[in-house]
């Protein structure tokens, strides 16, 4: 593949992670939990407004959760939620100087001194922890 044709690859290209490392799957997964939380967040303001239906309308409302794909979606959100947490303190703290290592004269090859062992252990730390919270939350709902 030559130098021009790497650039047309569109979104396929985009979120190679053998390209970027990573960094690059931190990045897509921090996006996509974000919007999923969103969307999380949005069916769950609609799920507690069904109390103001009554009871009978809330029971029927929470019978959606207590299904298998109910208990799926609801795996995926911890995992998520963990997820973003994590790898949000993770960014934070680089944002704030902690782990991104001394500056340093930009010599070729140009190894960026915040993508260092600490960040991606960082972000193995949170893809690991949230499989974790997710298996556990798993255990909960499926029973043992």
């Amino acid at each position: 593949m030559t130098k021009q044709d790497e650039h047309k690859e569109g979104i396929g290209g985009m979120i190679n992670p053998r390209r970027y490392g990573i960094e690059r799957v931190a990045y897509l997964l921090m996006r996509l939990s974000g919007l999923g939380l969103l969307a999380y967040f949005i069916g769950h303001i609609y799920e507690t407004s069904s109390i103001l239906k009554g009871e009978i309308g809330w029971n029927e409302f929470l019978q959606l959760t207590q299904t298998t794909e109910g208990h799926a979606i609801l795996a995926i959100v911890i995992a998520m939620c963990v997820f973003h947490t994590v790898n949000g303190i993770r960014v934070m703290l680089g944002h704030g100087g902690i782990g991104v290592g001394k500056p340093a004269r930009p010599d070729y090859p140009y190894l960026p001194a915040s993508q260092n062992i600490r960040h991606k252990m960082g972000i193995y730390s949170a893809i690991i922890l949230a499989a974790i919270a997710m298996m556990y939350g798993l255990t909960i709902m499926f029973g043992e």
